[in-house]
């Protein structure tokens, strides 16, 4: 018979895998207490959760959910990240914290509802973020844009220089 602490963490697990963007499952095991608070303090400066659950209340969770495919990264010691916002936001952190430390080991992804192995993690880590894609948007769609107000200031610029210079002329 389930007790009650788990019948709560798998409800608790069901709704934020329910209202999660990206979902980072990662082997934790070999980081000490330090690492781990750092890594935690990363991910709350980006809204990232970071927490450390039960293989089997994962994977009940995500049977509720109708996620499928993620019996393979739900074994070892497994702590998931979860973001509501920027689904590439745990993936930059991981990827700094990394640079430091050979852990944490990304299992598995839940990306935009599709389930990825934790080798899609390096292509993931570097797509830029919501901010830097508009601005190479409004980059892009401005430049057009300058060119021509450009264009058009010089034609106007050189008639009036052709008529100044036809006007000395007619003078003289």
């Amino acid at each position: 018979m389930p007790n009650t602490k788990n019948i709560n963490q798998v409800e608790q697990l069901t709704d934020k895998l329910s209202k999660a963007k990206a979902v980072y499952f990662t082997e934790y095991h070999g980081l000490n207490v330090e690492d781990i608070t750092k890594l935690r303090r990363e991910f709350s400066k980006v809204d990232v959760e970071f927490k450390v659950a039960k293989n089997t209340l994962i994977k009940l969770a995500a049977d509720n959910n109708k996620l499928k495919g993620l019996d393979p990264y739900l074994s070892g010691s497994t702590a998931i990240a979860i973001s509501y916002e920027d689904p590439t936001g745990p993936a930059r952190v991981l990827k700094a914290f990394k640079k430091e430390h050979e852990l944490p080991e990304i299992k598995g992804i839940i990306f935009e509802g599709e389930v990825l192995d934790g080798k899609e993690f390096k292509r993931i880590a570097d797509l830029p973020t919501k901010d830097q894609l508009l601005a190479m948007l409004a980059s892009s769609l401005s430049s057009p844009m300058t060119q021509l107000a450009l264009t058009l200031k010089s034609s106007m610029t050189d008639l009036g220089n052709v008529l100044s210079n036809l006007k000395d002329q007619k003078s003289n």
